[in-house]
């Protein structure tokens, strides 16, 4: 599918023209309630008895609610898809979205949670104080720099896990695409240059898993320019950023970066990067032209001046690179281990698994991932993401090998089964 343009109309009546009310979600029932002695069961006096017993002993929670499968998705709506401070309200959409997604690809309980917060402290303090609710949170949209210091005060700090998806996330699947990029084209990690434009969250992740994976050189770019280790910048990310890539000491713009680099990656803003720049770049380059929903350059364009490979993060063009092939998995996971944290190692090893979900027979130049839509991708990556947590240390329950992958198997099923027995939505996610 290539150039396939989807209208506010279908859109916009995807959300509203659903079975009943409005918007793309429902909470329900898990038990069966029939009559009085039910309801005295279900509520009240019955609840006392749980009351009582997680008043005693805490960790009772886990077994005596849904904690455990249940997430806030949280954001301020300061940082929207492409669209950037359009406020929380605007940013339901995006969190009902992704509520769908959570519940149909790995069977994630999901509460939307759009805030209109005061800046970091009051963010942190309300996802804080909103803890004992849920079994962990995805932070969403919320601009840079305040999102690295709301994720660094929360990770590890929270008894429960702490997601930026816009950050590791995305990062996970572009290492994932990176990895079979790298095999289809025949090239090493450790002897590409890679220029990485927009340092925000999801690109300040990117290095950090693009310096794991291995790449031998690594130039960062943004709105200074090319980053340099010996300025002194005013964002202390930019200055972490600078210390440990550009090992070169280039200087200048984006197009400086982009001579003789053999693989781009774009988390910036569209049309900043001309047919000229990717033919400046080293022959054959890779080409990861990821803003949205306009990317740095089209996909036509960039193929037409050289690149041997190109990804964007739109569906309606070949080799998207969309976090939805991540942010399920990795929060299954995190739940079913009662991960302290969701690290590096755990992204990294999704991102080996993502890869690997793809047959080796199957990889092109036009085919790097895997379909969102493939039956053992969320299973596979949520089991591996499970096993680095447990040799990690990060986890606080080892539900044994193959379980996790079993649970999510089992929770997509129950998922898909609650659909079919929807009155008509429109949209069959396996069918």
């Amino acid at each position: 599918m290539r150039g396939k343009v989807i209208s506010p109309e279908v859109a916009l009546a995807f959300g509203r023209d659903v079975y009943h009310g409005h918007g793309k979600i429902e909470i329900l029932p898990k038990v069966v309630v029939r009559g009085v002695e039910d309801i005295a069961v279900a509520f009240t006096p019955g609840v006392g008895h749980a009351v009582k017993l997680i008043a005693a002993e805490p960790e009772a929670i886990h077994e005596q609610t849904a904690k455990d499968n249940f997430i806030a998705l949280v954001t301020d709506g300061t940082a929207v898809l492409g669209y950037g401070n359009v406020g929380p309200r605007a940013g339901m959409p995006v969190m009902e979205g992704k509520a769908v997604m959570f519940k149909l690809l790995a069977g994630v309980d999901c509460m939307p949670l759009c805030v209109d917060t005061r800046g970091p402290d009051h963010l942190v303090d309300l996802i804080t104080a909103l803890e004992p609710s849920f079994g962990g949170f995805n932070l969403e949209d919320v601009a840079a720099p305040d999102c690295f210091e709301v994720m660094g005060r929360l990770s590890g700090a929270l008894p429960v896990p702490i997601l930026h998806d816009d950050q590791y996330g995305t990062a996970t699947v572009i290492t994932a695409a990176v990895i079979n990029a790298l095999a289809v084209t025949g090239r090493r990690a450790a002897e590409i240059t890679a220029v990485v434009n927009g340092c925000g969250a999801a690109g300040t992740a990117c290095i950090d898993m693009l310096k794991a994976l291995g790449i031998g050189n690594i130039v960062a770019v943004d709105k200074p320019g090319i980053l340099v280790r010996s300025e002194r910048y005013p964002h202390r990310h930019w200055r972490a950023i600078a210390h440990f890539t550009n090992r070169e000491g280039r200087r200048g713009d984006l197009a400086d970066a982009l001579r003789g680099a053999d693989l781009f990656i774009g988390l910036s803003v569209g049309g900043i990067v001309s047919p000229t720049m990717i033919r400046s770049m080293a022959r054959d380059p890779l080409v990861f032209a990821l803003a949205n929903p306009d990317p740095e350059i089209l996909p036509d364009a960039a193929e037409a001046a050289g690149a041997a490979l190109v990804a964007s993060g739109r569906f309606d063009y070949p080799n998207h690179c969309n976090n939805v092939l991540a942010f399920p998995a990795l929060m299954r996971a995190a739940l079913d281990t009662r991960a302290k944290e969701i690290t590096r190692e755990m992204c990294l090893a999704a991102a080996r698994a993502i890869a690997g979900d793809l047959p080796a027979a199957d990889r092109h130049t036009e085919r790097i991932l895997p379909s969102p839509l493939s039956p053992t991708l969320y299973p596979a990556v949520a089991e591996a993401t499970a096993r680095a947590a447990v040799e990690a240390g990060m986890a606080r329950r080892d539900p044994g090998h193959g379980w996790v992958y079993k649970n999510t198997e089992h929770l997509r099923r129950l998922a898909h089964l609650r659909q079919e027995s929807l009155p008509e939505l429109g949209y069959a996610l396996e069918g």
